[in-house]
This record gives structure tokens, sequence and C-alpha cells, in this order.
């Protein structure tokens, strides 16, 4: 009998991205109970009449956005028609396809691998080599790990599951021999960890240990070599579920976050659905808690628990059958829901430090967030809500960031104004017909408006108290129409260009039934596939207007998918399907991974390199391929260096025990175990 018994409604939940498995235990299957925007927000089909007359802010036409980054744009090579796995005779990305920009990482792509290789596939020419991977011992007094004796004890001393974000930061004075790495640990699959004859109350402890944040010490001989995690290290820490989280900003102290064990509203135990995250410039680490909701059982009478997908009913992993926290329908437990679907901020220097859940970001279902400091010194942080039909959104801080100063820039995201994006586009209503076909001018584009949810220090939306607003975010949101999108995942700001780049990872309720119709900034009824947004801050990163258009529109054009590549010829891209977390490289390349791919064009998730300005604008070329069931996260480019780091989670998502479909990273007929990887040129 499996540990955690998944009712038939979860297991038929799928819609159209990822395998029903990985949607009730990361999401409790929301997309099975719709979603849980019900607003009647406009969409673009209501104000196109006003979409016309804003032409001249952006210039009209397709000049909506022009983008020129410098460096070696042109003749380049088509995608390769072999599947690299990194045994071949190329030598280490010196040579193959020019690369973008001038970077050093060349490669010819890979061609896309079947969603049932249980293969981590590599562009010809490079190795990958796990750094750490679940159960992996991090103490000196950590227990080796073992399938069949496991225990909460001795995971809490061991690397967690379902690896997420990470980011990877060199110790200073170490020559770039030593380095700091940082990751989440999103979600547990019980039922491909443990043996069926594990006893139900020792899953849900082992499940809950294997949560939460990771810090590890990295090592190398050299930038030739792989770096290796280093057991017991002086920065290695576990951040777990019982561990003290400070709550800051205006809504710390509120009445909506006070619990019996909690009467002050300002400490918190834990972090859950860690998914993406950020570093900061002063070198600390952002994590985004994610869908929450899946956790606690609560009454769900209220229009706010409602809003964040809460049900009175029991969850996948029984936790609140142990700990009364997570069952919000005990009296004194009401508020621990309120507690959690914030940013987290951990200093990964200071392995005693606390860390902290930063309210005046806002409270939703965080992807991750990103940092760039404006023109005017203050710090801009970008956050998408990964849920379909929900917002995109930004914050700008109260205060300045000052060069050096690490203890005052830390207390930069504790105050400060949020804002949520209207999108406006530039075409008529009547060209954006949900197919995802350009309209006239040759360009999904537009103008664009941060309206204010706070501002100045005060609620900016009528009828909601600033605390209202910073807890329940989404209901504040709502009230001033901002566009529903189809799943703001990572988002994230380049340091080259200071452009933004949104990640939607696809929507398939998009213009079905009574939902939201298409519309040019979110252009496919029944988005299979995803797209790319790319805005232009109008003035500065603080700015409240900005531009707008669609880098990219997701599919296998060989399918016949109706995609978009800034105009690059599509015979000569990688497909790609459902864009999830992103990253940049040393000459500004945008990097992209994937999460859905095998439901969306039916090839297994990757990590692809997308060239932003000259004439290969729009190419897409896949670099690495994961494992079945696998989904390709927190992608860290180095490629001054020829490497490259994925996180590889949920690897054989839909076996079971005994019945393993992926023994990914050790092939050694036990099961799979979610992984970091380093990718590198082979040597030798």
């Amino acid at each position: 009998m499996a540990l955690i018994d998944l009712p038939l409604l979860m297991k038929d939940a799928a819609r159209g991205k990822r395998s029903a498995v990985t949607c009730a235990l990361k999401c409790a299957s929301q997309c099975a109970f719709g979603p849980c925007n019900h607003s009647d927000n406009p969409t673009f089909r209501d104000i196109a009449s006003s979409a016309l007359s804003r032409r001249a802010v952006l210039g009209g036409g397709t000049g909506a956005l022009a983008i020129a980054l410098g460096g070696t744009q042109g003749a380049l090579a088509a995608p390769g028609n072999g599947k690299g796995n990194g045994n071949g005779n190329g030598n280490g990305g010196k040579s193959g396809a020019l690369a973008p920009n001038g970077s050093k990482l060349r490669f010819e792509a890979i061609a896309p691998v079947e969603y049932t290789a249980d293969d981590f596939t590599v562009a010809e020419g490079f190795d990958w080599h796990p750094i750490i991977r679940w159960g992996d011992p991090l103490f000196d007094d950590a227990p080796d790990f073992d399938w069949n004796a496991q225990s909460a004890e001795a995971q809490r001393l061991q690397f967690g599951y379902n690896n997420d974000y990470t980011e990877i930061q060199e110790i200073p004075g170490t020559n770039g021999k030593r380095a700091v790495m940082f990751v989440n640990h999103e979600y547990t699959n019980e039922n491909i960890m443990f043996p069926p004859e594990t006893d139900a109350d020792d899953a849900i402890e082992i499940g809950m240990a294997a949560h939460g944040l990771t810090v590890v010490e990295l090592e190398r001989k050299n930038k030739n070599f792989p770096y290796s995690y280093v057991r017991g290290a002086a920065l290695n820490r576990r951040i777990h579920l019982d561990d003290e989280f400070q709550l800051t900003g205006p809504a710390a102290g509120s009445d909506l976050l006070k619990t019996v064990d909690d009467p002050e509203g300002r400490t918190v135990l834990g972090t859950l659905g860690n998914c993406a995250g950020g570093l900061t410039p002063w070198g600390t680490l952002l994590s985004g808690e994610e869908n929450f909701h899946g956790y606690f059982r609560s009454a769900a009478t209220s229009e706010a628990e409602q809003r964040y997908g809460f049900a009175d009913r029991a969850t996948a992993r029984g936790w609140e059958s142990k700990h009364e926290r997570f069952d919000a329908t005990t009296e004194g437990y009401e508020n621990e829901i309120n507690r959690f679907g914030y940013i987290v901020e951990v200093d990964p220097f200071d392995p005693t430090s606390t860390p902290r859940k930063h309210t005046s970001l806002g409270r939703f279902k965080h992807e991750g967030a990103n940092v760039i400091v404006a023109e005017n010194g203050k710090v801009v942080a970008y956050s998408g809500d990964d849920e379909r039909f929900d917002y995109l959104y930004k914050f700008v801080s109260r205060d300045t960031y000052v060069e050096g100063d690490r203890a005052h820039n830390m207390t930069l995201l504790e105050n400060g104004d949020l804002f949520v994006a209207k999108f406006t586009g530039n075409s008529p209503a009547s060209e954006i017909d949900g197919s995802g076909e350009l309209p006239e001018d040759g360009a999904f584009d537009g103008s664009g408006e941060w309206l204010p949810l706070v501002l100045d220090g005060e609620s900016a939306v009528p009828g909601f108290t600033l605390e209202e607003v910073l807890v329940h975010t989404r209901l504040a949101a709502d009230a001033v129409g901002p566009t529903k999108m189809d799943r703001c995942e990572d988002v994230e700001p380049s340091l080259h260009s200071r452009r933004v780049y949104v990640a939607c990872t696809n929507n398939s309720n998009r213009g079905v039934g009574d939902y939201a119709a298409a519309d040019e900034v979110n252009p496919r009824t029944e988005n299979r596939d995803g797209h790319i947004v790319e805005i232009d801050e109008q003035g500065d990163q603080t700015s409240t207007a900005f531009a707008w258009n669609l880098l990219l529109v997701a599919g296998d054009p060989a399918q016949g998918d109706q995609t978009y590549f800034s105009g690059f010829p599509v015979e000569q891209v990688s497909p790609i399907s459902c864009p999830d977390n992103l990253a940049f490289d040393s000459v500004g390349n945008l990097w992209i991974s994937t999460d859905g791919a095998p439901s969306g064009i039916g090839y297994n998730d990757g990590l692809f390199r997308v060239t932003l300005g000259g004439e290969a604008r729009g190419r897409v070329e896949q670099f690495l391929s994961v494992p079945r069931d696998g989904e390709t996260c927190g992608p860290i480019i180095r490629d001054e260096d020829r490497t490259a780091f994925v996180s590889v989670q949920h690897p054989g998502e839909d076996g079971e025990w005994g019945a393993q479909l992926s023994y990914f990273p050790d092939y050694d007929g036990q099961g799979p175990k979610p992984t970091v990887v380093q990718v590198l040129p082979q040597r030798g």
C-alpha cells in the first residue's frame, strides 16, 4: 500500500503540464479545482480601444522595444542532429557553434530527448558530474544514506529532497577553490522515497525533515575540475520546519499573523514550498514560498482562504494528523496559514543567523524574487505569483543601497512600496484570436503600468489596511485590476540590459469556457507551452510605466505548433516548452530551464540558451536534457569557465517503490535521487 494514497481526482488532475503525481504533491492538484482568481479584472478585449491611443508612448508599430546588445551575433550554426551525451570527442566547448556575444561556452545544440529516456544528456564535448544528492550526509555525525534504514534524525543531517533553486558563491580568499551553495527543497514524494512497509508516522517525520533549505560548502582542485561538497564544513547548515524565522515589515505583529504558539505574531517555525529564489547584491539568498496551501487543512470559509486555494479536506501527506499547526480548523491555529507565502532571506555566510520572512513583498505563491539596484539607489525586487490567471509584482525599497554596508543593505527588503502589473497591447483585439498568430504589426508588444498596492508606506487599495494588503495580497491586487497572466514563474532582471524577463510557463485554461480570453501578452488559447515576456522599464527600475514585448512563444515548430522566436527562423531553433527558471551568463545571454515539456512537446525537460540581440535574436539552443519525469531547476551559468549547473528535481516521479522509472544519478537499481549537477568540458 502506498504511503501517500492519492485520490482518483488527484491522479487524473494534470492539465497539460506536469504528471498527475507531481500536480498532487507539488501544488495539491490546484488545477483540478479551478483557478483561485475569480475576479472580473479587464482583459485586453475590454481595453483594446485605449491600447491604440498609446502607440505614441512606444514609438508605434514594431519598434516598441528595440534590442541592441553588442557582441558577435552572425554566422550561427543550426541545431545539431546528434544526441550529445558528453561521451563524444568534442574539445570542451572550445569548438562548435559560434557562441553569441563572444561567450566562451560554445556548443552544438543537442536534439530533443524522448520523455521515456532516463538519461542526463549534454552537448558533445561535455561531461556531467553529481555534486550532491538527496540523502548525502552534510555533517561529521550524519549517517550515510540507506534506502532501507531512513529516519527523521538522519534526514535532518542529510541533504534534503527535491532540490530546486540553487546558487553558488565563491568564498573570498580561496582563489576560486571553495564556494558556498544554497539550495531550496520544495516538496517530497514519499511513494518513491520509502519502502511501502515504512510506518506512516515515520514517513511524515522523515518527509518533514526532507523539506526546508540547505547551505553547504563546495571545493574543487581548480576551475577545470568539478566541485564536490565538503562534509562537516563550517558553513554547512540545514534549515528545518521547526527552526525559527523572523517576520519583518509592516505586517509583522499583526493580529492576522498571531497564533497560540506565537501571540506576538513575529516568529514563524519553518518554510514551505520553496521554489525559486535570487541572489541579492549584498550576498544573501532569497527563497520563494510557493504552494504552501497544500500543507494545511483549513475551514476555507473566508474569501481570503479560498483565494489562496485552501480547502477543508485531508492533505496528501497528512501532517495535520500529527501536528496541530497544520490544521487551521483547530482553535488558536487559524492564522498559521497566513504565516507562509512570503519571500525568505537567508545569510549563507552566517550559520547562526535567523532567516527572515519579508512581509513587505506581499503574500502569494511566490515563485521567487530577484533584485536589481535602480539608478536612484533603491532596490527593486520582481516576483511572479505562480498560478493560472495570477499576477506579476514588483517591490521598491524605501531606503537606498549603500555599497559595502552589508548590515544596512540587509534591511532594504523590510520596508517599501509594492506594485502589480497591468499590460496593454498595441494591436486591435480582433487581431489576437488565441491561435498565437502574430498581429499585423509583426510583434506581440505594448505598454504597461505598475499599479500601486502600497505607496509611501501606506495602503493604496481602498478598503484594505496596510496589513491586509501584505497578508491578503491577492485580494488587494484583484481590487486594482491588474492583468491575469499565464503563470508567472521566474522573473529575472538582466544586469547587462536592465530589461526584465518573465517566464510564463503555461495556462491550459486560457480562453476556455468562462475563463479569461487570450490577449496580446498571453496570446494563445489553451496555452500548453508558455512564453517569455520582455519588459523595458521607462526611465528607471522604479518607474511606474514600462514597454513590453514577447521574446518567444514556445513550442515545437516541427510538430506544427504556432510559435514565435522574435523573427528568428523557426526551423533553426531547438523546440522548447514550459519555460520555468531563467538565468544570464557573463555576457548577457538568457538561459531557460523548463518544467513540463514531456506533457507539452513530448521531450524531456532541459536547459536552453537564447540569444537576445542582433540578427540572431530569438535563437534557442538546447544545451542539456534531464532524465525522465525530471524538472530542470536552479540554472547557474559560468560561461567564462565553460561550465553550468542545474538541479534535477523529481526524476522518476511517476514510479513507485519496486517499480521505479528512474535510477538517476547513480543508476544502481535502487531508485531516483534529486541531485545538483555540474556540467563542464571533458578533460583529456
